[in-house]
């Protein structure tokens, strides 16, 4: 019961942010919230250029200002994602691959317009991540 009330929580954050995603060519509107480790949380929403190449997802964002916050060795928790669209989406493969550089067993639960819910892990999402050590053999 504790971790649904906690999703509800994190539903309604990552619904917030999605609502300051810079989204004038797609109208695609996603927020990302990352909780970590620490306990800590941080969000992000998308957002776009003219340029599609320069665009940064919601995902990134919220990894990327967790790292500034906690450092280099952040460990993700989980995710939660909303997409401002009839069914939830899952992140793009760019965004797996992220957020896979800091965890390896962690939940990403999506979310939509209609509260339906799609929940996997994220090796369940990026199954053969690039993972230089172990490229390595390190």
């Amino acid at each position: 019961m504790e971790d649904r009330q906690n999703n509800s929580n994190l539903i309604k954050l990552a619904r917030n942010v999605a609502g300051n995603a810079y989204v004038p060519y797609s109208h695609f509107r996603v927020g990302c919230v990352i909780v970590t480790e620490q306990g800590n949380l941080y969000t992000g929403c998308n957002v776009e250029n003219v340029s599609y190449g320069l665009t940064i997802c919601a995902e990134r964002i919220a990894v990327f200002k967790a790292v500034s916050e906690e450092g280099p060795e952040m460990r993700i928790k989980k995710v939660l994602i909303f997409t401002s669209t009839d069914k939830p989406t899952t992140p793009c493969g760019a965004c797996r691959q992220v957020l896979s550089e800091f965890g390896d067993d962690f939940e990403v639960i999506s979310t939509c317009n209609a509260d339906e819910e799609f929940k996997m892990h994220i090796n369940d999402l990026l199954p053969a991540n690039f993972d230089l050590k172990k490229e390595l053999g390190r």
